[in-house]
């Protein structure tokens, strides 16, 4: 037991830095490195603030979220009260967002390739079963 305390010591300190969080409403909104986001959630405010905009009602956001009654209206009161400084944020966001998304698809575009590329380095036997399983597959669709 004694051993599994040293191992998550030396763990936490060998693993990469946590991401910076910064509480900007205690209990309802933070900022982490994906912008602002509900406290305790991956859900960003952007998010939210793009189905309200599509004419999504908060009752049926909500429970497309997973967020309580309270975290909805906490929410909103939080985009409410700061309404002008949000729009200033999400304009800014909205505008980066192609860049980013062709980023990663670029990124993943890359990762895809070089998962073919291995796919190619069988061992001899995995290339039989490869060629059994593909040789079933054929007979499957012939059927």
């Amino acid at each position: 037991m004694n051993d599994r305390a040293d191992i998550k010591k030396r763990e936490d300190h060998t693993s990469e830095p946590k991401t910076s969080e910064t509480l900007v409403a205690p209990g309802i909104v933070r900022r982490s490195d994906r912008g602002l986001c509900v406290a305790g959630r991956r859900i960003t405010l952007y998010l939210i603030e793009d189905y309200l905009r599509a004419g999504w009602p908060p009752h049926l956001l909500r429970h497309a979220l997973d967020l309580s009654d309270q975290e909805m209206t906490e929410v909103l009161d939080y985009l409410a009260a700061n309404r002008s400084e949000f729009n200033r944020e999400y304009q800014q966001v909205t505008r980066q967002a192609p860049e980013r998304e062709k980023y990663w698809r670029k990124r993943e575009h890359q990762r895809q390739s070089r998962l073919k590329a291995t796919r190619r380095n069988f061992t001899p036997e995995q290339a039989a079963a490869w060629a059994r399983l593909k040789a079933l597959k054929q007979q499957g669709k012939a059927a």
